[in-house]
């Protein structure tokens, strides 16, 4: 098999097919017709000599022959954008491109600090994803960005991490709750309706483990996958939660809300920059982790 009769136009309509799991979005991304993908994904299969992709029901999937070709071609193209970031670099220039995933409740902090290193390398595009944690981790396994920011780091997957800032969880109540004001154990809340972040999610893992470590429950009323929602539901007195300290202002009341003092909250938990362990870092990724690294370990 000849590697000069495969092309980087075959890899890029490939790539798009695959992540779209259609021809037709794919040309649509691409700026493309419908048979031009066609044809660049076929001429790519008739080199390998095996089918890249088959139809399963209504739903195109990879075949083994096409995971490979996909895991190839994300390398290349980590390799080639770490090859131009070289280059705009040897021409005096901050040039390239930074890909960042995030879960939800690190929206509060990140993008500032990813703002700050724009505005000192505004040659440099920036990409973010924000979403729960199942998909920031699928989009880490299928090694979609440079750079995730976690609590906990998948336990199926080598990953090297950092520890940025701390996560505090405290226990929030509505305006005008008896408890406001005094100092008050979990266990006497245990009577309360609690509103908490799905299962799954960093957060709710942190709880689940205090829990689990003190022996109290809680009578968990609500699974809501938003910050601003569970914040909003205690606001209304639908019931106490555990929430993020990031995912309120400086002033709770303003929120309708009030931060309760609780022994042994707030719960901490570092927030994790990570990548996986054979990720090849560009030079625009490799700045931003350094500058995270370099900073002072202050809350944002």
């Amino acid at each position: 098999m000849s590697r000069r009769r495969i092309t980087f136009r075959q890899l890029e309509s490939f790539v798009a097919v695959a992540r779209q799991r259609s021809f037709s979005k794919a040309a649509e991304e691409l700026h493309l017709t419908q048979p031009a993908v066609s044809l660049q994904v076929r001429q790519i299969a008739e080199t390998l000599g095996l089918p890249l992709f088959e139809q399963v029901g209504r739903t195109l999937v990879l075949t083994e022959a096409g995971e490979e070709t996909l895991q190839m071609a994300r390398a290349l193209d980590d390799l080639w954008t770490n090859f131009e970031a070289t280059i705009a670099d040897l021409k005096g220039l901050k040039r390239g491109r930074l890909r960042v995933a995030l879960v939800t409740t690190a929206k509060y902090f990140l993008p500032r600090l990813v703002g700050d290193f724009c505005r000192r390398h505004p040659d440099v595009h920036v990409a973010l994803e924000v979403a729960d944690r199942e998909h920031i981790v699928a989009r880490m396994r299928a090694d979609q960005d440079d750079l995730y920011v976690l609590l906990y780091p998948p336990e199926d997957l080598q990953v090297e991490s950092h520890p940025l800032i701390d996560n505090e969880l405290v226990v929030i109540a509505p305006l005008g709750h008896w408890a406001v004001q005094r100092r008050v154990d979990l266990a006497e809340l245990r009577g309360e309706r609690f509103i908490l972040r799905e299962t799954g999610s960093g957060s709710r893992r942190t709880i689940d483990n205090h829990l689990a470590k003190t022996g109290i429950q809680l009578d968990i009323k609500l699974t809501v996958s938003s910050n601003e929602a569970i914040r909003e539901l205690v606001a209304s007195g639908a019931g106490l939660a555990v929430l993020s300290r990031q995912a309120l202002s400086a002033d709770p009341g303003q929120q309708e809300v009030c931060i309760l003092d609780v022994g042994g909250f707030p719960l901490r938990q570092p927030w994790l920059i990570m990548h996986r362990r054979s990720k090849l870092l560009s030079l625009p990724a490799r700045a931003f982790l350094d500058e995270l690294l370099r900073r002072p370990q202050a809350p944002c």
